[in-house]
């Protein structure tokens, strides 16, 4: 395509941050805010009817010179990798200015100024090519998110911002020198296809993928790293919660697709059961803390960690079932984890109280607001007919094709899983009516109801008709499996 696609994709939200900058009135930076998003998901979805599923190859690729004399390029592409989760960063982005409208009342316009910069931020982790483009983007990210919880969030705000910003400072600097230790062996370029193609010693292949272990799975987060997400989720804004789960944990799992296994084919196959038991790990001990929780967006937090260890596991299952089932999660997880923290959201801006103790009775006095908060929570459940059974199935049979002891582990994580899901709906819905909440609950209205539905949608779309989502991962991840066994089976 002549039309420079990904780069619409990308600045368009930086584009739309700067316009906002000149604009005055709340209400005015609300609606060109949205109507920005709105516009960078429309590109988003030409871009995914435009996608072809038959090829491996990088897509609507733009390549430009930037720094010629050390060989890095401002170079875009996307795959079937990374098609999902620019549309799912599209997607999240505008239902977030819907979810801020009347959350967020002091200093709106700095506010969606932050939430812009931070999509095109992580649009653009998504399609750079380059990877010192890559990297900066990567870096950059810290800075609105930080904002965002340090500025917006709650009454622990500046300690849940500062250690969320160290935690992730540190993994990028192992990552950095990662990097660095890369373009020298890989034959001094950053650009990621070539980078792809090199067959670095086993030695340096095993060092570099401790190096992006430890920087991946801060992000992620994995266990021992994990303890920044409850405290960011916590007191970051409902907006920064949605963003935090729904897209900045899935680029730690992306870096391992995007670096650690096709640029270190030999190690991953090596290191797996490693990154097999790490991930059995997450999801029976992320289930625990969540089943110990009166906090419901500690709740939903926690759970997090436990539902991208399945991601882990799939995705060091190194089969097409695990693989496919990893990435399929990713995507599952941002629009189900993305709307509980959103319902989390509006529950608590009704009774400004999170403590699952004091709520109750909600099926009588929201039902609508109970009959979709059961959508979701079934989904994070992973029953049949929603979107999570679908990938949990996969991840789960090829966890089980690769270790059957990480396969057992996965499966218990479920029925914990299902048990905090369950107690937490029953108390909060049908549990007996709380006198101080019982005065303050109304039910969705409108403009809630237009951020809720196309979560919704998508629940159930994938649960019930996978196909299409599948068949745009499929050439990608077999082409991917191809390389690392093909490549890492030798060593």
């Amino acid at each position: 395509m002549g039309f420079p696609l990904l780069s619409f994709i990308v600045f368009t939200p930086a584009a739309g941050a700067a316009v906002l900058m000149f604009l005055r009135g709340d209400h005015t930076v609300r609606w060109t805010a949205l109507c920005v998003t709105v516009l960078d998901l429309a590109f988003c979805i030409v871009m995914l009817v435009s996608f072809d599923t038959t090829t491996h190859a990088m897509q609507f690729t733009e390549t430009r010179p930037w720094v010629p004399a050390l060989g890095i390029a401002y170079a875009l592409g996307i795959d079937g990798i990374s098609a999902l989760f620019v549309f799912l960063t599209a997607l999240l982005s505008w239902i977030c200015v819907l979810a801020s409208w009347v959350a967020i009342d002091r200093k709106v316009k700095e506010f969606m100024v932050s939430l812009l910069v931070m999509q095109a931020l992580m649009l653009g982790v998504f399609c750079a090519l380059d990877l010192f483009l890559f990297y900066v983007f990567w870096e950059a990210m810290l800075i609105p998110m930080y904002l965002i919880i340090g500025i917006w969030g709650g009454d622990g705000r500046v300690y849940a911002a500062f250690k969320f910003f160290l935690y992730t400072l540190a993994g990028s600097l192992l990552f950095l020198i990662g990097v660095i230790v890369l373009y020298f062996h890989g034959g001094k370029t950053f650009d990621i296809i070539a980078l792809t193609a090199q067959d670095l010693p086993f030695q340096v292949q095993s060092w570099l993928f401790f190096a992006f272990l430890i920087a991946f799975a801060v992000k992620v987060p994995m266990v021992p790293v994990h303890t920044w997400l409850p405290d960011a989720h916590v007191q970051a804004p409902t907006a920064g919660s949605i963003i935090l789960a729904g897209v900045l944990l899935k680029m730690g799992a992306y870096g391992f697709l995007r670096f650690s296994l096709p640029m270190l084919p030999a190690a991953s196959v090596h290191y797996s059961p490693l990154m097999l038991v790490l991930s059995a790990v997450a999801i029976v001990y992320g289930g625990l803390l969540a089943l110990a929780q009166d906090d419901l967006k500690k709740l939903v937090a926690y759970s997090s960690i436990s539902h991208m260890g399945f991601v882990t596991l799939g995705i060091f299952a190194l089969n097409l079932r695990g693989l496919e089932g990893g990435i399929l999660q990713m995507f599952n997880h941002g629009v189900t984890t993305g709307a509980l923290f959103l319902f989390v959201g509006l529950i608590y801006e009704r009774t400004h109280t999170r403590s699952i103790a004091e709520y109750g009775g909600l099926m009588k006095l929201a039902p609508v607001y109970t009959a979709f908060l059961a959508l979701f929570t079934l989904s994070s459940m992973a029953l049949p007919g929603t979107n999570s059974f679908v990938g949990e199935l996969l991840v789960l049979s090829g966890g089980f094709a690769a270790n059957l002891a990480a396969g057992t582990a996965a499966v218990s994580g479920a029925l914990l899983g299902a048990a905090y899901l369950l107690g937490m709906y029953g108390k909060v819905a049908l549990g007996p009516p709380s006198v101080g909440v019982r005065v303050k609950v109304r039910d969705v209205n409108a403009r809630e109801m237009i951020a809720i539905l196309p979560l919704a949608v998508f629940v159930l779309w994938v649960g019930l008709y996978p196909k299409p989502f599948l068949s745009i991962i499929d050439v990608s991840v077999q082409h991917l499996l191809a390389q690392v066994h093909g490549r890492g089976s030798g060593q």
